[in-house]
């Protein structure tokens, strides 16, 4: 296909995350969703992996429309064991959430982060950070805090690590009311504490 030999010939074989998105979004918005869902699971056949990124970003643009093209991201994308690719996963989720609205997608944020999948729960997790640098949860704060503590004894380190860290940035901002959650932790846990050494990092001791 033209397009996918347009990126190879485009797309450097170093990582170029800045031209990955940067060409992702330019075809999202000269096409209809119907070619991106189609391009995007074209280009995730590629051997090349900054193709498949650019074919994640695709469907996660179009997810809002084509209910398909979000259960591939979370059932089939999810899956792949490339680590960048995940971090795409998080990117494309969070643009679905963009673009629907966080508040409006609150039933998918839930729906994904009680996924028996690790990858699934930490797309919401790291996608989403800085949590409450989005709208909605700018304004409500407490339901980012809370959504994230649920999960601090995740049973993968991975999703762990994401959730301290997304709560350590809610602090910077949000401090009184990640000090609240935090006191009622049980450390009695190695996972918990884990997730309380970094959530609490930047909170005078």
């Amino acid at each position: 296909m033209e397009y996918i030999k347009y990126l190879e010939e485009l797309i450097p074989e170093k990582d170029s995350l800045k031209l990955v998105k940067s060409e992702a979004e330019k075809f999202y918005k000269t096409h209809s969703l119907d070619e991106c869902v189609h391009m995007g699971h074209e280009l995730y056949q590629s051997n090349n992996f900054q193709i498949q990124e650019v074919g994640v970003f695709l469907l996660g643009y179009a997810a809002h429309e084509n209910s398909a093209a979000l259960s591939f991201l979370k059932n089939t994308v999810s899956q792949h064991d490339s680590w960048k690719i995940q971090e795409i996963l998080a990117m494309a989720f969070d643009n679905h959430c963009k673009i629907i609205g966080y508040e409006a997608a609150l039933p998918t944020i839930q729906e994904w982060l009680a996924s028996d999948c690790a990858n699934v729960r930490r797309a919401v997790s790291e996608g989403l950070r800085v949590w409450t640098s989005r709208p909605y949860f700018k304004d409500n704060p407490q339901v980012a805090i809370d959504l994230l503590s649920a999960h601090k004894s995740d049973e993968s380190e991975y999703v762990r690590k994401s959730v301290g860290n997304a709560i350590r940035d809610i602090s910077k901002k949000h401090s009184a009311l990640v000090v609240a959650e935090l006191s009622t932790w049980d450390l009695s846990s190695k996972e918990v504490r884990q997730v309380y050494k970094l959530a609490s990092k930047f909170i005078e001791k």
